[in-house]
């Protein structure tokens, strides 16, 4: 064929969990022998869908994104967020699939989160960010189970939880002001109380007014609102959490106000808005304030789910990156034949893997702390891991995928390939949940208010302990310096009142011990166990590759 003639073939997927060695190999270590037969054969199933059917609805989702129709053809306000057949398709998909209501069926106890987060892996890549409304649903749905204690706040946890795709809700979360951003505390939205109160349900009612600047999953049917009640004093205790349902029996919105759509750098599919709450009634939920402090619980989800995607997100790039470098032809053979490139993916592969194991350590603790099986050291190891592995698997996604954009050239840069959107959607990663600061200050709040620093670490060198193998000798001393390292770093910092100056340095460092403990361990069981050995050659590079990296 002429070299004019030629055409690059494009990258193409196979089915993503079968392709997905690391995938199944850790749900083959954690999972007992007839869940993980259960779970193969659905995973098996759903990994092929979220590449055939799954996949072509992201893609139409994404080509027609919202848009906000404000009037009726009559001159009517209606504020009517119109969005495509596709995204209203991954909508019944995700309540058919079980991909919230996995969770609290909890068929498998403290590890059905392990279950649903595995699929959301799978389904977030394709779903143009859908995942988005689950993770807010799942998020609402934890905090009304823990807080919830009325006939409406039980009807809107059944909704949020059920596999009813009529019947199926998702949940806005509604925190960002224009005064305040990631400051919850600087909340200007009031609640005045409304006459009269329910007193049939038992139901305290208000009305909320003020203005929510950023909005997402705005077509949801109900979201968490955090407002203060008047006369409740300032800052974040003063804050209380309501339960808005957005429509009435006829679908018009009930004293809400749609001021805009976001023209948003990514998620171009997902509904972002900017609304004024002009009276919109809401439903108190936990008693009157301190609701920062009681959100926690649906931050909690939201900030693992933030992670999820972003070790999806990693691996769904390197899955295109991998196999476009078997067909691409350079200097005469194909990029993966190429030392250099061939080098390259191999980092970036350990990377995704330090990522995915420290987000799923985090998984599999949340299920225990829901399912109250978690122990003392479990809970203080949640409080500090849940701000860091959002934190890190974030930024680290936004790392791979430009990586991966790089790496299929010119080809990578324009739209239409869909490599562009791997970037763009990893951006917001960083940003959503809190950003990178934000939650590095967290972190200090955790080591400093509470055991959790004391937790994590007897945790990890118990870890470290039963690692026995002699190959992994040398690894298992690293991570031990590295702790006492931090250690000493911590101390020095502390004494010289530069704590909150080295914040980042120190939940990064935490994130790299963390990752790095995990992958000893999977690398221990990949080595000794017959059901990891076509895992064990890349979880000893992994391992090898992740601690020659720096935090």
């Amino acid at each position: 064929m002429p070299a004019s003639e030629f055409y690059q073939p494009a990258p193409r997927l196979d089915n993503q969990y079968e392709a997905d060695s690391l995938l199944r190999g850790y749900l083959a270590w954690r999972l007992p022998a007839p869940m993980l037969r259960d779970v193969d054969s659905e995973l098996a199933r759903f990994g092929e869908r979220v590449v055939t059917d799954i996949a072509a609805l992201g893609r139409a989702a994404e080509a027609q994104p919202p848009r906000l129709v404000p009037y009726d053809p009559w001159g009517r306000r209606i504020d009517d967020i119109v969005v495509s057949d596709a995204w209203r398709e991954l909508d019944r998909i995700s309540a058919v699939e079980g991909l919230v209501a996995i969770a609290y069926e909890r068929a498998n106890g403290d590890l059905s989160r392990l279950h649903q987060m595995a699929k959301l892996y799978l389904f977030h890549p394709s779903s143009s960010t859908y995942s988005c409304p689950l993770a807010m649903g799942d998020g609402a749905a934890r905090f009304l189970e823990v807080y919830g204690a009325d006939d409406r706040t039980r009807a809107a946890f059944e909704h949020l939880t059920t596999r009813d795709p009529a019947e199926f809700w998702t949940s806005g979360q509604w925190m960002t002001e224009r005064t305040g951003g990631s400051d919850v505390s600087a909340t200007s939205t009031t609640a005045r109380p409304q006459e009269p109160t329910d007193a049939v349900s038992g139901v305290d009612c208000y009305q909320l007014f003020g203005t929510k600047w950023f909005t997402s999953a705005t077509t949801s049917q109900m979201a968490i609102a955090l407002a203060r009640i008047d006369g409740a004093p300032a800052g974040g205790r003063g804050l209380s959490a309501f339960l808005i349902e957005l429509r009435d029996e006829n679908g018009a919105l009930r004293g809400i106000r749609v001021n805009r759509l976001k023209d948003k750098l990514g998620t171009r599919a997902l509904p972002t808005a900017e609304l004024t709450l002009d009276g919109a009634p809401g439903t108190l939920v936990g008693g009157a304030g301190d609701g920062v402090r009681k959100i926690a619980s649906m931050f909690n989800v939201t900030r693992v789910y933030n992670a999820v995607a972003a070790v999806a997100g990693m691996r769904r790039a390197l899955a295109l990156a991998r196999d476009y470098a078997t067909k691409r032809i350079a200097f005469g053979k194909p990029l993966i034949e190429q030392p250099l490139h061939r080098e390259t993916l191999a980092d970036l592969d350990a990377v995704a893997r330090g990522c995915f194991l420290l987000a799923f350590h985090a998984v599999e603790l949340l299920g225990k702390e829901e399912c109250g099986t978690a122990t003392e050291r479990d809970l203080g190891v949640l409080r500090l891991l849940t701000p860091v592995v959002k934190l890190y698997t974030a930024k680290h996604a936004v790392r791979v995928a430009s990586e991966a954009l790089e790496a299929f050239g010119g080809a990578g840069y324009i739209e239409d390939t869909g490599i562009p959107q791997l970037l763009r959607d990893a951006q917001v990663l960083p940003i959503w949940e809190g950003t990178t600061n934000v939650l590095s200050l967290d972190v200090l709040r955790a080591i400093e208010r509470t055991d959790a620093w004391t937790a994590w670490r007897t945790d990890i060198e118990s870890r470290l302990d039963a690692i026995d193998e002699s190959s992994l000798a040398g690894a298992v001393e690293q991570i031990r310096a590295r702790i006492e390292a931090l250690a000493r770093s911590m101390q020095a910092a502390r004494d010289g009142s530069t704590l909150e100056t080295n914040a980042r340095r120190i939940a990064f460092a935490i994130a790299h011990i963390s990752a790095s403990a995990r992958l000893a361990e999977y690398a221990l069981w990949s080595t000794t166990h017959p059901a990891g050995a076509h895992d064990s050659a890349a979880a000893a590079d992994s391992l090898t590759r992740w601690l020659a990296s720096s935090s």
